[in-house]
């Protein structure tokens, strides 16, 4: 791929594996360390759920002289009418895993490449920016009908390995989608399963189904142990439809012409699908996960590195 078409959207209704190993150039690029910087961003400058790299709290004890003022946890002082320090330790090392959704309704696109094709080039810079920077790598990819989840480990094994699972289950996308036994509650189950606490957790997906009681109830229980960042997945005739006309469409089994003229049928549908995207991104901020919505018409590369920053010479 030549250097300059990593300026340019993804294209395709399928991943190509050649295309995902090529991206690990551009990644360097981006600098996957700076998630405090993204977070921010992404939050409008609200305090993110979780810290970057830096200190964790350890333990409270009795205040003794020398202790930074600034230390002292006043909520334990009050309880117990004495004098209380906060104490820190160095944070861990924070793997990084990447949730790749390849479900049926990511199978869909009218501009550049279909949603799924997306989420395969934004989690390959993501998993190569975190090698790239040092940092173990792991994640899931899940579809309509199951999903593999990556151990995080510091190799490029484990990135070839993530990748190709993603290829594979982006394959065998097919229109018509048919639902399957996983839905997006299911992948914020595996995400808790697999996900240990301090681990930085990005999900590549169109978030349907997060709306639902039970996925919330997840995405609570994740968002308290992990740093969590959602790159919301859409297209531009998600938010619009198209200039007034009638298009033929079609499932893949059946064709049909849909008429877009209608002014009422126009303001209706962008309408809700205002609300609808909006309700996605509250539901997200609720719990301090700061959400990028990404159109199939925009650059991977270039949404990520305006996110994260480039690498200091």
């Amino acid at each position: 791929m030549p250097a300059e078409d990593f300026n340019r959207p993804a294209h395709g209704a399928y991943a190509e594996l050649e295309a995902l190993i090529a991206l690990r150039f551009p990644a360097r690029q981006i600098d996957i360390r700076k998630r405090r910087r993204a977070l921010s961003k992404m939050s409008g400058g609200n305090r993110a759920n979780a810290r970057g790299r830096g200190i964790d709290f350890d333990e409270v004890r009795s205040y003794q002289p020398g202790d930074d003022i600034r230390a002292i946890d006043w909520r334990v002082t009050a309880r117990t009418g004495a004098a209380h320090t906060k104490l820190y330790h160095e944070e861990r090392e924070r793997p990084v895993l990447i949730a790749v959704d390849q479900r049926a309704g990511m199978f869909f696109g009218s501009r550049h490449c279909f949603k799924s094709v997306l989420a395969a080039h934004l989690g390959a810079l993501i998993t190569w920016s975190a090698l790239n920077c040092g940092e173990r790598i792991g994640g899931v990819v899940f579809s309509d009908d199951g999903h593999r989840d990556i151990r995080p480990r510091r190799s490029r094994k484990t990135a070839l390995g993530l990748l190709s699972t993603v290829v594979e289950f982006n394959r065998q996308l097919q229109a018509p989608g048919v639902d399957g036994g996983e839905g997006f509650s299911d992948l914020l189950a595996i995400c808790r399963r697999i996900a240990r606490p301090g681990a930085s957790l990005v999900i590549i997906s169109d978030f349907n189904g997060l709306l639902q009681q039970r996925a919330q109830e997840h995405l609570f229980q994740l968002s308290r142990h992990v740093e969590l960042t959602a790159l919301h997945c859409t297209d531009a005739l998600e938010q619009q439809l198209p200039p007034p006309g009638d298009y033929v469409v079609t499932d893949g089994l059946q064709r049909s012409t849909l008429s877009t003229g209608a002014n009422t049928l126009r303001s209706s549908y962008a309408r809700e699908s205002s609300e609808y995207q909006a309700a996605i991104t509250d539901a997200l901020r609720r719990v301090g996960a700061p959400c990028r919505r990404v159109t199939t018409d925009e650059s991977p590369f270039q949404v990520l590195r305006d996110l994260y920053g480039g690498v200091s010479a």
